[in-house]
């Protein structure tokens, strides 16, 4: 490969990272971004993220830079290094997009975990709604989420009929 071509695949390369990488920034730190008001922390953990994948895909820039392809002309030859470097690039995004929501799903978990019973009820999820309302109508009088059974026929209880039935 001469070094025109050489040079070529080199500034795609570098054109097609810095692009991903600042669609991963941006879109991250949109997806990160703390609902307890600290939109700082969000667009740290994502410039971090960012960072290492702007290095982790420029040393594999580099790498397959350096590999042979067939392909006698040069044009063949870019076009395949640059095939490797999509692929490559879009198996680096994959990782980058799991790493954010595995991230994502630490600050769930962690909100919801800090969330303690002092809470306003007005502010809880539709899910902890559901949880506080009880699973049965109680009986009358009777407070509660686990409402007793009421007395059965039997014993005279407040459905019974009064008389004897032979």
């Amino acid at each position: 490969m001469d070094t025109n071509a050489y040079v070529a695949f080199l500034v795609v390369g570098v054109l097609l990272v810095a692009i991903d990488g600042q669609f991963i920034y941006h879109s991250g730190k949109r997806y990160l971004h703390n609902a307890r008001g600290n939109p700082e922390v969000g667009a740290s953990m994502t410039r971090l993220v960012t960072v290492l994948f702007h290095l982790v895909v420029l040393g594999a820039l580099a790498l397959i830079s350096t590999i042979d392809f067939p392909g006698g002309s040069s044009l063949p030859s870019v076009v395949g290094r640059i095939g490797v470097m999509l692929l490559v690039l879009a198996l680096a995004h994959a990782i980058t997009l799991g790493v954010l929501a595995r991230m994502r799903e630490e600050q769930v978990v962690e909100e919801m975990q800090t969330r303690g019973p002092g809470m306003d009820p007005r502010v809880q999820a539709p899910v902890d709604q559901q949880l506080n309302e009880p699973v049965v109508s109680p009986v009358p009088g009777q407070d509660g989420r686990s409402p007793q059974v009421s007395p059965s026929f039997e014993q005279d209880g407040p459905y019974s009929s009064g008389g004897n039935l032979v």
